[in-house]
């Protein structure tokens, strides 16, 4: 018997809203085995739609879109209490009533997938001798934001000796030598429909799922529309699956994760089966954990101890990076990180895979433990390993230390000691301007286009080889002084010869090579300048700070005035509830709260509702109200006077 977790991630979306949905969806089982034997979870459900018997690769078809609009529309007709909701180029049938099945908060994780998969196919089938195609698509750029110059720096891609493609393929094709793609948790098949629809040069899409009656939704989704000859539909365990695909030539070029909470029980699967130089895709919605509430049980998860810290959500990232390091390394295997952002409430990385005994070697050197100040927040990083240099010769040794003394030099306060965390660069800039290029050159081709260019931008910033950052308002707390503004402050690091800049994971971050005395010496002259009343000498600072504003202390993003930090889009725009074990879906988020939270809230105030409530001092004989009291002196109905 499988274990409960498989079962609570893949049941996590799906709950329909009446009993005739279920029966219905229960009905169309005969697309799927509906029996909850580990026998039956190994048979996989295809769609109707029959293969198509094309070439490799085959030219676009520019009237293929319409007809394929009209006949998906009325190929699958909607059941009773099923909805169409649109989302890119997919229509995707829901129950109407299921506020899990679908977060529309989640668009810019999608699309932001969609275009990394993108270039990361472009990449890879240059190499195969395949173009790929984007309609929208312009001269192949490479986005620069490192000149002082308003405009963005645009520069044409070089070639880099890739053999001349000897055909093209687009979206919606099937490509022999394209991609193969696993989504572990489909539920609807959302992403996956939109795989098919949106992204060019794939080979086939494997939607997964644990639940009978999701595989089901999924195959009538890829049916709907038209997308069959490169989706199917499984029902299997996620992690089961992953397990049987471990041989070379049958792994997985892309896999994607997105599970409710935590992916910690698929990731030793999926190190094993992407393939050489594979693509992984995954989402983490357990920010609570990994961002310090509940070090023990981060550590349980991820073996790394996270700290509750302004940088804790540049940390998150660093600890699942840590994580598959460690589960790669098991397998002789190794991960470059392509992207990491972390927004809104969760987390989403992308991290190529290979296979190289003599570099995995460098694992212990490329993670860090983490002393965190409790009194004033500063951070130093210690590294587990060493590696030495000399000529060809490499030598590995453990690595000396600690960086800090008992008590901190600054305040006098003990250390917390946290991580491992991954030290390395958690971005491929390389790879970031040519999905930024892309993205900004066709921005009618995702509904998030603003935001991915702004996030994007903001990463194409950061400083690649400095971990974690500081907090201009954590600072200042820490003296008890006015904030300065942040661009003094930046240009004072900037005139000192350090390196400085923002971070996509914090508005007022600050990313910078500074030591953090010189990072307290600034704050010195700060407190001096504004005539704070906690200040300290500015006579013990090594160096005098200039707080001149620098031309290069404003970023271009923040020149340019592009979307990096998005307001909440609507009230409760959160993870939503988490779906039952059996299928169906948990009290409604909201009526939870009232019941459970903010009690005086939701109090009665109107005197006519409260006549429906009995007197308890009445039926004590102790209410001398008579009848002006607000509550009911009748005599209640008892259940015995309901049964007579």
């Amino acid at each position: 018997m499988l274990g409960r977790p498989f079962l609570l991630f893949s049941c996590r979306l799906y709950s329909p809203c009446t009993r005739s949905v279920r029966l219905d969806l229960w009905s169309f089982g005969c697309a799927v085995a509906t029996s909850r034997r580990l026998s039956s979870m190994e048979d996989e459900v295809t769609t109707a739609n029959p293969p198509p018997t094309s070439a490799a690769c085959s030219a676009a078809d520019t009237s293929s879109d319409a007809a394929g609009t009209q006949e998906k529309t009325t190929a699958v007709e909607l059941l009773s209490g099923e909805t169409v909701v649109r989302e890119g180029k997919a229509a995707i049938l829901f129950p109407s009533a299921n506020e899990v099945f679908y977060n529309p908060v989640q668009e810019f994780n999608r699309d932001l997938t969609c275009a990394v998969i993108t270039e990361f196919a472009r990449d890879l089938l240059t190499q195969r001798g395949v173009k790929v195609v984007v309609p929208g698509d312009k001269e192949r750029v490479v986005v620069s934001l490192s000149d002082d110059n308003n405009e963005v720096d645009v520069q044409p891609e070089q070639d880099n000796g890739a053999a001349e493609p000897l055909c093209s393929v687009t979206a919606g094709e099937k490509c022999e030598q394209g991609l193969r793609v696993l989504e572990g948790l489909a539920a609807s098949g959302l992403r996956s429909v939109r795989f098919a629809l949106e992204v060019p040069g794939l080979h086939s899409i494997t939607a997964n799922d644990f639940s009978s009656k999701a595989a089901a939704l999924i195959a009538r989704n890829a049916q709907y529309n038209g997308v069959g000859h490169l989706l199917q539909a499984s029902c299997r365990d996620a992690s089961m699956l992953m397990y049987e695909m471990r041989k070379k030539k049958d792994r997985y070029d892309v896999i994607d994760l997105d599970p409710y909470g935590s992916p910690v029980t698929f990731l030793d699967a999926a190190v094993q089966s992407v393939s050489e130089g594979g693509l992984l895709c995954i989402t983490c919605t357990d920010m609570a954990v990994m961002a310090g509430n509940s070090g023990e049980t981060c550590y349980s998860k991820y073996g790394s101890i996270s700290i509750k810290a302004k940088y804790c959500h540049e940390m998150a990232l660093r600890i699942i990076l840590h994580s598959l390091d460690q589960r790669a390394a098991v397998y002789q295997r190794y991960i470059q990180p392509l992207l990491s952002v972390s927004v809104d409430f969760y987390i989403r990385v992308f991290v190529r895979v290979f296979t190289g005994q003599a570099t995995v070697k460098n694992s212990a050197s490329k993670q860090a433990l983490l002393y965190n100040c409790i009194g004033c927040g500063s951070f130093h990083l210690q590294r587990m390993g060493r590696k030495t240099i000399n000529g060809k010769n490499v030598k590995y040794s453990a690595a000396t230390g600690p960086p800090v003394g008992p008590e901190c030099q600054h305040c006098g306060h003990r250390h917390q000691l946290g991580g491992p965390i991954w030290a390395e660069p958690i971005h491929d800039l390389r790879f970031v301007q040519k999905v930024l290029s892309a993205v900004s050159g066709n921005p009618s081709r995702f509904g998030t286009s603003k935001r991915i260019e702004g996030v994007l931008s903001m990463v194409t910033e950061e400083l690649e080889d400095v971990p974690l950052y500081y907090t201009i308002d954590n600072l200042s707390s820490t003296l008890h002084c006015n904030t300065p503004p942040l661009l003094q402050f930046r240009s004072a690091l900037l005139h000192a010869g350090h390196r400085v800049s923002m971070s996509h994971a914090c508005k007022n971050a600050i990313k910078t090579d500074a030591p953090p005395a010189a990072i307290w010496d600034i704050m010195r002259y700060v407190c001096f300048s504004l005539k704070c009343w906690l200040t300290v000498c500015v006579c013990l600072c090594s160096f005098e700070a200039c707080f001149r504003v620098r031309e290069d202390a404003n970023p271009q993003s923040r020149k340019r005035h592009l979307t990096r930090f998005q307001e909440n889009p609507q009230a409760f725009w959160g993870p939503k509830a988490r779906a039952k074990a059996g299928g169906g879906i948990s009290m409604d988020l909201q009526d939870k709260r009232k019941k459970c939270q903010n009690k005086r809230k939701g109090q009665i105030t109107d005197s006519s509702q409260l006549k429906n409530f009995p007197c308890k001092k009445f039926k004590k004989g102790t209410c001398d109200h008579g009848d002006q009291c607000c509550y009911a002196h009748e005599e209640m109905e008892t259940s015995e006077d309901k049964t007579e």
